[in-house]
């Protein structure tokens, strides 16, 4: 199955979701939280991460994760990366038991997929205090894609992680896992990184993007947003509607992308120093706010 049609049956089977100008959005993805070891690309952003979503739950957005929440290629299990980051699961919880959390497979946690292995690991975890099982996302389901749909203009924003577009980690992810659990990941501690990720190889970075761009075009400049590459993409109106959100292990900041008022801006979380010395996470708008329906127009012309 070629790219296009990948991507195409992203769409088809899509979890839609209803959106207005009075909904509140913000989008990440690439978080590949860890287990906090030297290897946890996730620990150097971890607090300018959860000082953002705590910023996000208390202004009333809805999180939209676009795979690669969490590292299951360098970590066998799902619960010592919860116990690495049990705060930020929790609070991810607070979202998900107000409706308010919706998450989608990627390559770095396709094992999500598998309906069986959420139940047994996500829908609840065991309390070390206690000893007793707690509930922590029960009946959660990691679709393929998500797709906004604009209750008053019918706009829909088609996101998918991005991973449809690479051929080597969509089907032969789990041999890429094994080679970076034996090898990648023990190399890391010397600085040196897998060549085969897309965010590590300018090549097939670019390769991935002129494919999703392809399709996008063949398919009535449908707008999209995806991760992946960890490359933040904002494109002005009039230009192919290829969104990006970056990714949470940048150095030093996390990026992402805002829907609010009906309109779109690609932001910025970094720990800054102010002028009395003191370290502060803060917000940056990198581009925009540019509204929705200006690449709604774009498309109708």
């Amino acid at each position: 199955m070629a790219s296009g049609s990948r991507l195409t049956n992203a769409y088809r089977t899509a979890l839609r979701i209803p959106f207005d100008d009075d909904s509140k959005i913000i989008i990440f993805s690439d978080c590949h939280r860890g287990n906090n070891s030297f290897a946890d690309d996730f620990a150097n952003n971890r607090n300018s991460y959860f000082h953002a979503l705590s910023h996000y739950y208390r202004k009333g957005f809805t999180y939209c994760e676009l795979g690669d929440g969490d590292e299951l290629w360098e970590n066998l299990t799902f619960e010592s990366i919860f116990e690495a980051h049990k705060d930020v699961f929790k609070l991810m919880r607070l979202f998900f038991t107000e409706g308010r959390l919706y998450r989608i497979v990627g390559n770095h946690d396709m094992v999500y997929s598998n309906q069986d292995y959420v139940a047994k690991h996500l829908y609840s975890y065991c309390d070390t205090g206690t000893e007793k099982e707690l509930p922590l996302f029960p009946g959660i389901t990691f679709p393929e894609a998500l797709i906004l749909e604009h209750q008053k203009t019918g706009q829909e924003i088609f996101m998918v992680h991005g991973h449809q577009a690479d051929w080597l980690h969509y089907y032969i992810w789990k041999i890429d896992r094994f080679l970076v659990r034996v090898l990648w990941r023990q190399l890391q501690i010397f600085g040196i990184g897998d060549p085969t990720s897309p965010a590590k190889n300018n090549i097939e970075l670019n390769k991935i993007e002129r494919k999703t761009k392809k399709w996008i075009v063949e398919n009535n400049d449908q707008f999209m947003i995806t991760g992946h590459t960890h490359r933040p993409r904002f494109p002005r109106p009039g230009e192919i509607p290829y969104f990006n959100d970056g990714s949470c292990v940048h150095p030093r900041s996390i990026t992402g992308i805002e829907i609010e008022e009906g309109a779109i801006s690609l932001i910025k979380w970094q720990v800054a120093i102010n002028e009395e010395g003191f370290l502060k996470v803060i917000r940056i708008v990198l581009e925009g706010p540019q509204k929705l329906e200006a690449y709604q127009k774009a498309k109708a012309t």
